[in-house]
């Protein structure tokens, strides 16, 4: 069982009557990455955060919780 640490940075914009619309989550290949990306898309972005999973791709083995490496502006209730 080979474990891996994957790197997320998912987006939010405004959606219909004030909730946020998740944008496509953009994949990282380090932590550093996923940070640089995040700072970037806090200028245009309600909200972003930046987290990391680890786990076994070929088994579907995941974390329970994802480590939040960054995040600003305005999140769901999951990312405080």
């Amino acid at each position: 069982m080979a474990r891996e640490t994957s790197y997320f940075v998912q987006s939010f914009n405004a959606g219909r009557g004030g909730s946020l619309k998740a944008d496509a989550p953009i994949a990282c290949k380090t932590a550093t990455g996923a940070i640089r990306t995040a700072e970037r898309l806090a200028l245009s972005k309600l909200g972003v955060v930046a987290f990391s999973s680890t786990g076994d791709a070929e088994m579907g083995d995941y974390d329970d919780e994802p480590a939040v490496i960054f995040r600003k502006g305005e999140l769901p209730s999951g990312f405080d």
